[in-house]
């Protein structure tokens, strides 16, 4: 059984449920490029969504956790925020084409999947459980309403 999902502990779920947000936004940037959409919507798009959430979500992680226990990963945790946050500035001053987004969305997946098997777990065991129950109650504090992706231009779909 592969691919199973990662049980995430009561202390960064939050955070967890921030990563599906971003897994379906890239899976909704490729099927917008899969039908052909302008490159503009799917910029707009790219633009609302980090500056709504994303770009929030990246200085969340790097606040309560990464800066919590230095480490390689958290490091490179760190380096791949500022890799990708260059790649949402050149989209918002106009500068990407169709194979930077999908190069893009694969990035911007791994490092989801990195953070999830790699960071998380190794911070879950690190981090005292004082910290972690800081962190915890921080986030539900600021993930009391959760993020809605209510983007008014599906096209991804029409």
């Amino acid at each position: 059984m592969k691919n199973q999902p990662i049980k995430r502990s009561e202390y960064v779920i939050a955070l967890s449920r921030d990563h599906h947000s971003g897994l379906l936004f890239c899976w909704k940037i490729k099927q917008g490029l899969k039908r052909g959409r302008s490159l503009n919507r799917i910029a707009d798009y790219v633009n609302f969504f980090w500056e709504g959430h994303l770009k929030e979500h990246f200085q969340e992680e790097e606040i309560l956790l990464f800066n919590q226990h230095d480490c390689e990963l958290t490091r490179r945790g760190k380096e791949q925020h500022l890799f990708l946050e260059n790649i949402f500035r050149a989209n918002g001053e106009g500068h990407l084409k169709e194979p930077d987004y999908l190069n893009f969305t694969e990035q911007l997946i791994a490092h989801i999947r990195f953070e999830e098997r790699e960071v998380f777990p190794l911070l879950e065991t690190v981090l005292s459980v004082r910290v972690l129950t800081a962190v915890r109650d921080i986030l539900i504090k600021l993930h009391s309403k959760p993020f809605e992706d209510n983007y008014p231009d599906e096209f991804w779909i029409k």
